[in-house]
């Protein structure tokens, strides 16, 4: 394939997330893997150094997309108008999450981006990787199936293996696609405050009952994730939400209920 098959209309959809990055080499060295692959667009959740010189250095003529990173707070942030969220970490059987390789992670995200859809691509911090409420925010997990007796990847290395296969995927133009919605599909600061509502209305009904609620939240935005909503779909739950928050109101107001008389009772 030539470079005039490069699809860089869905390629600026594509953002690489770097979350608490410790090394400011690394930032450079990812922008570098970046730029080699045809990508330019690197965000920062709150690095531990940066600018730095070092991270100039490593970036080797990938200064433009170092200059044009951009730094966030935090991670909702940096994702809240994404459609589709993945985390990159090594695989781990407690985490509920879809795993996918590389190659069929930038199948999804091309097909996604080619769809109109913003995509970021996490990656954690180089010793303790992406924290598990961070791991929350993905839609899915990427899995690097590296050599099981030697799995450790440097970051920038990560970052480069994923944007390879991210070039392969925009260089093909026969994609897999995702359907087309009928209405835009939800972003991720929409979908958040649904989960946030959710959230406060379980406890407005005393769904958990005394019991922690944060299993149930997890299932609950798997579900929730895996159903892909759209923006109509997202107002009417959160519409049936805010009436059982109503209601929740109401018979708290009214007080509780007296118990009802045994029958056949004298009368």
């Amino acid at each position: 394939m030539n470079t005039g098959d490069f699809d860089t209309q869905a390629a600026v959809r594509i953002r690489i997330v770097l979350v608490g990055t410790q090394h400011p080499g690394n930032i450079g060295s990812a922008a570098r893997a970046l730029k080699t692959m045809g990508l330019s667009r690197l965000v920062l959740v709150q690095p531990e150094r940066f600018p730095h010189s070092e991270a100039d250095a490593l970036a080797a003529g990938a200064d433009d997309v170092l200059a044009r990173a951009h730094v966030a707070d935090s991670l909702a942030d940096a994702v809240s108008d994404c459609r589709l969220v993945l985390g990159c970490t090594a695989r781990d059987r407690r985490i509920a999450l879809p795993q996918w390789t590389p190659r069929e992670a930038a199948a999804q995200v091309v097909a996604a981006a080619r769809d109109g859809g913003e995509i970021a691509l996490l990656f954690g911090r180089e010793r303790t990787g992406l924290e598990n409420e961070e791991l929350q925010l993905c839609h899915a997990a990427i899995h690097i199936p590296a050599n099981a007796d030697y799995s450790s990847l440097n970051l920038a290395m990560a970052v480069q293996v994923l944007a390879y296969e991210l070039r392969l995927a925009l260089l093909q133009g026969a994609a897999a696609r995702l359907p087309a919605p009928h209405d835009p599909p939800a972003s991720h600061a929409q979908l958040e405050g649904l989960f946030a509502q959710l959230a406060q209305t379980l406890d407005d009904i005393d769904f958990h009952k005394g019991r922690a609620p944060e299993s149930a939240m997890r299932k609950l935005r798997r579900l929730f994730l895996r159903a892909s909503l759209d923006e109509r779909e997202v107002r009417l739950l959160r519409g049936v939400l805010a009436d059982a928050q109503r209601m929740a109101r109401l018979a708290g107001e009214a007080g509780p209920t007296p118990p009802l008389s045994p029958p056949g009772g004298l009368g």
